[in-house]
């Protein structure tokens, strides 16, 4: 129930667009089609386990305030950037083990990580014959091979220091840069592009995207310390058990009187449901979720500062309403 309410919270937000959205889903729904039932099956699933859409819904409304805007010429790069982005959380969730996602049960839970990372592959696959087939510049299929390429750097340097305790601020944003924010920064320049807009005008929403993006990841972060499985839709304290250090851990890393008790605890391969549960309670008594706020409320100012003065109207109420909510979104 809750999850299908933040859905409807997230439709709210992006209004303007709702017939883009709409279309959106068919697009997807086509583009996952497949003679070999068992692809089409999982592609069903995938969609139909839903999600926010912010990354094709960003793009489009990057493209729909511009001049220029044309659906039919839109669509298959919003759904390429969904796509990519579906096919990198199957992958995710084959290398964290996760069962479920969004409350609904994971590709890898439900038909086994080979089969798993074979529809992400092919889902990948599908994203970029959608944009070579519909003749986009060349420059557009060079970004998103350049995304992916950071999407898979972002995870490897994560993953390299899983368990560890030695991390600071610089590493977690660039690492979280790569993993989130580059991709919402290209799919509000890529709108802008498809829309025509002057270079000015794309810079202004790439740096609206990019500050979204890291504002997106940390709050994400503190959800996993803060949140509950029912709202998150995956156990709360996940990224502690997979040994990934966010802003609020390293932050009680820093200062908390019990950082030795932490610091034993997340580096920790086998650490105990118990040992979560504490390490929760260290990270939830100190100042690292305060810190945490602060971080990604200076990045929605720093959003808010970066949009085009070009962009107004309900095309600007909704790049407002978007960063509003992600300062307060709880899922």
């Amino acid at each position: 129930m809750r999850i299908m309410e933040n859905k409807r919270e997230t439709n709210d937000i992006f209004r303007w667009i709702a017939p883009e959205l709409e279309l959106l889903e068919q697009t997807l729904a086509e583009a996952l089609a497949s003679p070999v039932p068992l692809i089409a099956e999982i592609g069903m699933h995938l969609v139909r386990s839903g999600g926010k859409r912010l990354r094709p819904a960003l793009y489009l409304l990057a493209a729909k305030s511009c001049e220029r805007f044309d659906e039919k010429k839109a669509m298959p790069l919003a759904a390429a950037v969904e796509l990519i982005h579906m096919a990198s959380l199957v992958h995710d969730d084959v290398i964290d083990h996760a069962e479920t996602r969004r409350g609904t049960e994971t590709a890898n839970a439900k038909w086994g990580n080979q089969i798993a990372v074979l529809t992400g592959d092919h889902m990948f696959a599908r994203a970029f014959s959608l944009v070579s087939r519909k003749g986009y510049s060349e420059d557009i299929g060079d970004r998103l091979a350049a995304l992916v390429q950071g999407l898979c750097a972002g995870e490897i340097l994560q993953d390299s220091a899983l368990y560890t305790a030695n991390h600071n601020l610089e590493e977690y944003e660039r690492r979280i840069a790569m993993k989130t924010a580059d991709f919402l920064a290209i799919c509000c320049e890529l709108g802008g592009l498809v829309g025509g807009a002057s270079a000015e005008v794309c810079a202004g929403l790439k740096a609206y995207g990019k500050a979204v993006g890291m504002a997106f990841q940390i709050t994400d972060d503190l959800l996993d310390v803060t949140g509950d499985a029912e709202r998150i839709g995956k156990p709360a304290g996940n990224d502690i058990r997979q040994g990934v250090v966010t802003l609020p851990v390293i932050c009680a890393l820093d200062a908390s009187p019990a950082r030795e008790e932490l610091c034993t605890i997340i580096t920790n391969r086998n650490m105990t449901d118990e040992m979560v549960i504490r390490a929760l309670e260290i990270v939830r008594a100190s100042d690292g979720i305060a810190t945490a706020r602060i971080r990604a409320a200076a990045y929605l100012d720093e959003a808010r500062r970066a949009l085009p003065e070009t962009v107004g109207g309900e095309a600007r109420d909704a790049f407002l309403e978007a960063a509003a909510y992600i300062g307060k979104r709880d899922f």
